[in-house]
């Protein structure tokens, strides 16, 4: 993807501006997740008790599903790059939703769509709707509406 410049940016506002690229979700990043939270909850991480719940299986914490936007999305193509940026800072959410539920073993994508754009004294702040979809599934895993600043 071509970068962006920031005066391109209000243009694009309305339109998406990346998808990432497909990422697993296994049961090992699930339980390291558990490990470093503390979210212990059996249907995250006891396969064999998780079997018999409502979900049939082990499923990702909706927390694990948001942050890989500030990893796996960000860094596998979730934003485009902006030309002339110094520094890109997570700012913050608006709205985080977890419609449907991320089983193990499903892949997620992220999908990025620019709602807004601000300007700051140095600084862009975009304002970016997230869809995190499942593949093969029709409703998402997160929908979040991210604050990022772009330092210029």
């Amino acid at each position: 993807m071509k970068a962006l410049t920031p005066q391109q940016l209000p243009e694009k506002v309305g339109q998406e501006l990346a998808v990432s690229d497909w990422v697993e979700v296994t049961q090992a990043r699930i339980d390291l997740f558990a490990e470093a939270t503390g979210d212990h909850q059996f249907i995250h991480v006891d396969p064999e008790k998780a079997a018999r719940g409502p979900f049939g299986t082990t499923v990702a914490h909706g927390f694990m599903s948001l942050s890989m936007l500030a990893g796996d999305f960000l860094s596998g193509g979730g934003m485009p790059e902006i030309s002339g940026a110094k520094m890109l800072l997570n700012y913050g959410l608006n709205r985080v939703r977890f419609p449907a539920p991320v089983r193990v073993g499903s892949r997620l994508r992220s999908r990025a769509t620019l709602q807004s754009v601000e300007q700051g004294q140095g600084f862009l702040q975009l304002t970016v709707l997230n869809t995190i979809e499942i593949e093969g599934e029709s409703k998402p895993a997160c929908t979040a509406e991210s604050l990022f600043r772009v330092y210029l």
